[in-house]
C-alpha cells in the first residue's frame, strides 16, 4: 500500500548546501532553478523529463513554496542574480587586464 508524503518534507534548506537556499529534498535543485525554468516557459513535465531524478511532487512543491513565500524569495532571487552579475563582471574585467 502506498504511503502518504508530508509535503513539508519536500523542500529543505541546509546550511552549506546550495548556499542554504531552499531546494528539493535529496537534490541540489533549488526552488530558484525551478521558478526560472517555469518563467522561461518550461512545464513541470518538461523539467521532469530533463531531470528524471526529480518527482512531479517535488517540482510542484517548489512552485508552491515559491508562491507561499513570493515576496521574500523575489528579494533573495534578485540579490543572488546581482551577485552573479557582479562576479561575472569582476571575472571579465580581470580577463581584459
Amino acid at each position: 500500500m502506498p504511503t502518504l508524503t508530508d509535503i513539508g518534507t519536500l523542500i529543505v534548506c541546509t546550511t552549506g548546501t546550495c548556499g542554504g537556499r531552499p531546494r528539493i529534498a535529496g537534490t541540489r535543485i533549488t526552488v530558484q532553478y525551478i521558478i526560472n525554468e517555469i518563467r522561461a516557459g518550461v512545464t513541470p513535465e518538461e523539467i521532469l523529463k530533463n531531470k528524471p531524478h526529480l518527482t512531479l511532487g517535488g517540482i510542484y512543491a517548489a512552485i508552491a513554496y515559491y508562491y507561499a513565500n513570493k515576496e521574500l524569495l523575489d528579494v533573495e532571487f534578485a540579490a543572488y542574480d546581482q551577485e552573479c552579475d557582479r562576479l561575472e563582471a569582476d571575472y571579465l574585467a580581470g580577463r581584459r587586464s
